[in-house]
Parts: structure tokens; C-alpha cells; sequence
């Protein structure tokens, strides 16, 4: 499935840009608040190694749960992005990029799920 692919690649990248973002972040705040990066770095890069580990799915129900748990962890970036934007801890320019990219994600996973519900009917 050519979205699979597609889905792989931008998770991947955005693995990278949130683990970039981090470590420009990292010494701007403060230490109290440093726990955010680990959250955003967690669930940032676990979108990307669901996606990968359900290449090689045990079933289609396991299939669409590693998807699910993506879809999940890519919401809760989201939040976090948003959180780290309000705080003015990112720019706009820097959220909107972000941003957009997650909001990517969310719908190219989205589509891949219902696509999967659809041909269980």
C-alpha cells in the first residue's frame, strides 16, 4: 500500500525534526520544565516506530492497533507542540511548521485506519 510507505517516510522525518526541536529547546528551558521535551520526544518518535513495527504486523487487527497507538502518540505531540507554543517557548513559525506536519500525520493515519475498518465491513 502505497500510503504505508508514504506514512513511513513522514514519520521518520518528523522523528527527526521533534528530536532537532528538542535539542534547540533543551537548554532554553528551564529544569522544572525540561520534563516536557522528554514527553515530546517520546511520543514524537513513537509515531514513527509504530508505524515501522506494524510493517511487520502479526494480523490485521495488530496491524491497525500499532496504527492506532501512532495515531494516539501523534495527538499527544500535538499537545505538547501546542503547550510549547502558548509558553512561548516555540515561535509561530516554528509551531506552524510542526504543527502542520503532525496535523499530516494524523489524517495520513486517519485515512489508513479507515480504510482498514472499511474493508472489514
Amino acid at each position: 500500500m502505497k500510503e504505508n510507505n508514504v506514512v513511513k517516510e513522514k514519520s521518520l522525518d518528523f522523528s527527526l525534526r521533534i528530536i532537532n526541536m528538542s535539542k534547540y529547546l533543551f537548554d532554553k528551558l528551564p529544569f522544572s520544565e525540561k520534563t516536557i521535551i522528554t514527553q515530546i520526544i517520546k511520543s514524537g518518535t513513537s509515531i514513527g516506530a509504530n508505524v515501522f513495527e506494524a510493517e511487520y504486523a502479526e494480523s490485521k487487527d495488530d496491524f491497525k492497533h500499532k496504527l492506532k497507538i501512532s495515531l494516539k502518540e501523534a495527538n499527544e505531540t500535538k499537545y505538547w507542540l501546542t503547550l510549547l507554543f502558548r509558553c512561548d517557548y516555540l515561535s509561530k513559525e516554528q509551531y506552524n511548521s510542526l504543527i502542520v506536519d503532525c496535523e499530516e500525520l494524523i489524517k495520513l493515519l486517519t485515512s489508513i485506519i479507515n480504510k482498514i475498518n472499511n474493508n472489514q465491513d
